[in-house]
């Protein structure tokens, strides 16, 4: 039987510290920032609820989470992570008609904040479930073929 504790942040290993994670967590955030920023992902126009590249990159990384029996929290601190990058990027580059106190304004507004805190749960809770579930099916096949 699972507990709460290892569903929320996994099991017990070397790599799995709150400091790898919050590394992660900043790698995710950083790069998915200079993606935007650079061009290589790019928003084509309209209201954007989810944007998309950036939920794509969290996914990643909370699936490869799920795969390294990590648990739900660094599977949302990664998802949220990417998302926040949309947002700094969106707040500090697409605003640029704004003073820097405006644009900081609206990057800490907690309403986007909260709204992509739930997209990081939602993205990661589903993403960490696949990657934990394609993790047991490779351990079963692994065993399967050593029996």
């Amino acid at each position: 039987m699972l507990s709460s504790e290892r569903v929320l942040v996994g099991r017990p290993a070397a790599w799995n510290r709150p400091a790898v994670w919050l590394c992660l967590a900043v790698a995710c955030f950083l790069g998915t920032f200079a993606a935007y920023a650079v061009g290589v992902f790019h928003i084509a126009g309209g209201v954007i609820f989810i944007p998309g590249e950036a939920a794509l990159v969290g996914l990643v990384a909370a699936t490869l989470v799920g795969l390294a029996r990590g648990g739900a929290v660094p599977g949302w601190l990664l998802a949220a992570a990417s998302l926040y990058g949309y947002r700094a990027d969106h707040a500090f580059l697409g605003l640029s008609g704004r003073t820097l106190a405006e644009q900081t304004a609206y990057f800490l507004g907690v309403e986007g904040l909260v709204v992509l805190a739930v997209q990081g749960v939602v993205i990661g809770t589903l993403a960490v479930a696949v990657g934990a579930l394609a993790r047991a099916g490779m351990d079963a096949v692994s065993e399967a073929a050593t029996a």
